[in-house]
């Protein structure tokens, strides 16, 4: 054994895991371990973004492109507080990564010292985070340290991923002790439970009796790494798929039997195949409010009368919303291989027999494509919010990730947009933080900074975090913010238009607080980007937009490009989405179905 500092056993062992990044504030309480990581600097690589909870939301989106974890690292206090919103988002999302928080010394515990949580219990800033990670560990000597990173690491990646927070006294990163580091942890995918052969048969079995069989997939399946399988499965069996956002890019998105998400803001090929399907193939996903129409039958599922086989790694999950006909605790990929092994033997399950579903399908996605297709093209100022996907599906490359903020602009994209891979649609899915995508477009660049990045952001989620174009500046990286500037919390706003009989307060932003009627107010969002240092441009007509955009990514350079768009046009409902007690709308195309 050899004696070391708290400090040097955390960074050594991140170089032993590899690492590559901490990204961190620095603060009082993590001074102690800063020199540390300076003697590593070549091997793991200390960003330091402008506040806390962006430190977090780009560790959340490295490991959503990349699939391995990095870690975070906050001071004692407001700083590790800060992390609350980041780590939230990434446990809603099954996303993780290590965040390192400091803690008042142990010689002063219980005491108040500067920035002490002692309400209830000493040194409690654990308590703060317990909702919001899977596990938290706190070793008080430097001799705990080494089983407290082993079990740390190996929490995040194993079963259902989730953050863990290794919560620290800093008196602990300068002391010393004789230890060991410990052995590797586990890494992300090496575990994968699978079904029994029971369940594989059961599951076959279910399949041989449906007519309108689908598939829904959403985060699980991208976490799995499923794609080529679900792709097999939707091209041998010839049924179609249903994704939640965070499952986009599994199945390719050109094939006319990947019908998009499903929801109130989901796309009417999706809703119409839920409503009339006999059995619903879920595989790592959720039947959430937003995915399931508020849970109300025939307006996207119609369970019981619908036959469920759920499959999660997650036990919980299991039966949560709706009671499944079988539920199967396995991984997505092992289980989607089981399925197509299955098939082999099963020659009574055939494309053939699903044809007449197929020809159901595509009836339906025709009726979606007569009516929204005009708008695509509409040449207007402001611009359409559907001319403004379409341009970007035109000139982004395939290789483009895209990283998604929450806002009624996520709405316009969950229904029309087609990612070409897997893990390159970002979204703050579960929890719907404003500022994860206009941060964690920079954890995605870290993560593959050879594609080229891009964020669409809502006005107001941009102006939560505007110092991430500083922070692009100052280390380099060419991230292009696209800010969706329609002068208002544009989701909320529509939310009173169409519950409240248009009544407006506190959801646009005016001058001088003139309120409705006014002259809309917006700070010059390109000013702002080249006062940093970076590129900026301000695009008012349709005709500008897909320029601007090549020329950003052409340059190679950070770039935010103040996007103004038509506030008055809204996502066209085709599902419904409840907020009680407030009766629910019915859906603007289409109609529930209701099977009995």
């Amino acid at each position: 054994m050899a004696k070391m500092k708290g400090g040097e056993v955390i960074a050594e062992y991140l170089v032993k895991q590899k690492v590559p990044f901490v990204f961190g504030i620095c603060g009082h309480g993590n001074v102690g371990i800063l020199d540390a990581l300076h003697a590593v600097r070549d091997k793991v690589k200390l960003v330091s973004p402008r506040h806390e909870q962006c430190a977090g939301h780009m560790a959340d989106a490295y490991f959503r492109v990349k699939h391995q974890p990095v870690a975070t690292l906050t001071s004692t206090g407001p700083g590790s507080a800060n992390m609350v919103m980041s780590l939230a988002t990434a446990l809603s999302d099954s996303s993780t990564f290590m965040a390192i928080t400091a803690n008042v010394p142990t010689s002063q515990a219980n005491r108040a010292p500067f920035q002490e949580l002692y309400a209830h219990n000493q040194a409690d800033f654990a308590q703060v985070l317990r909702p919001v990670v899977k596990r938290s560990f706190q070793p008080s000597r430097v001799d705990m340290l080494p089983l407290a990173l082993r079990q740390g690491f190996d929490t995040m990646v194993t079963g259902r991923p989730g953050p863990v927070n290794l919560d620290i006294p800093y008196n602990v990163f300068q002391e010393e002790d004789d230890v060991e580091l410990p052995a590797l942890s586990h890494v992300h995918g090496k575990h994968r439970p699978s079904a029994s052969d029971n369940d594989v048969t059961a599951a076959l079995d279910l399949l041989a009796k449906a007519k309108r069989p689908v598939f829904f997939i959403g985060h699980g399946t991208t976490l799995a790494e499923a794609g080529p399988e679900i792709t097999e499965l939707q091209q041998k069996l010839g049924i179609p798929v249903i994704t939640s956002p965070n499952g986009m890019g599994c199945v390719p998105a050109d094939d006319p039997l990947t019908l998009g998400f499903i929801g109130r803001n989901g796309a009417y090929p999706a809703n119409q195949a839920g409503r009339f399907s006999d059995l619903v193939i879920c595989i790592g996903t959720r039947f959430d409010d937003r995915s399931s129409s508020s849970w109300h039958a025939g307006y996207s599922w119609n369970f019981p009368t619908t036959k469920l086989l759920q499959v999660d790694i997650d036990p919980a999950e299991l039966g949560r919303n709706y009671p499944p006909t079988l539920g199967i605790i396995a991984d997505a990929k092992v289980f989607a291989a089981q399925l197509l092994a299955g098939l082999g033997k099963r020659k009574e399950i055939a494309r053939e027999n699903f044809g007449d579903w197929r020809e159901e399908v595509a009836g339906w996605v025709a009726e979606w494509e007569k009516f929204i297709r005009p708008a695509f093209s509409s040449v207007t100022t402001p611009i359409r919010p559907e001319y403004v996907v379409g341009a970007l599906l035109d000139v982004l490359p395939d290789d483009v990730i895209l990283s998604l903020d929450s806002g009624v602009h996520h709405n316009w994209f969950m229904q029309f947009w087609k990612p070409k891979r897997t893990q390159s649609m970002l979204n703050s899915w579960g929890y719907s933080s404003m500022g994860f995508g206009v941060c964690g477009v920079l954890g995605a660049q870290l993560a593959a900074p050879d594609r080229p990045c891009v964020a669409v952001v809502g006005d107001g989620g941009f102006m939560m975090a505007p110092y991430v174009v500083a922070t692009a500046v100052e280390y380099d990286l060419p991230c292009i913010w696209i800010v969706w500037n329609n002068f208002a919390w544009g989701a909320i706003r529509d939310l009173q238009y169409g519950l409240f009989e248009g009544r407006e307060l506190g959801t646009a932003f005016y001058k001088g607080n003139q309120g409705p009627g006014g002259d809309r107010y917006n700070p010059d969002f390109a000013a702002w980007a080249r006062a940093c240092g970076a590129d900026g441009v301000t695009v008012t007509r349709s005709e500008d937009l897909r320029g601007a955009v090549e020329t950003a990514i052409k340059n190679r350079r950070p770039c935010v490009i103040d996007l103004h768009v038509d506030s008055e046009v809204r996502p066209p409902s085709t599902g419904t989405w409840e907020l009680p007690p407030i009766p629910y709308k019915e859906p603007i195309f289409g109609k529930p179905h209701r099977t009995t």
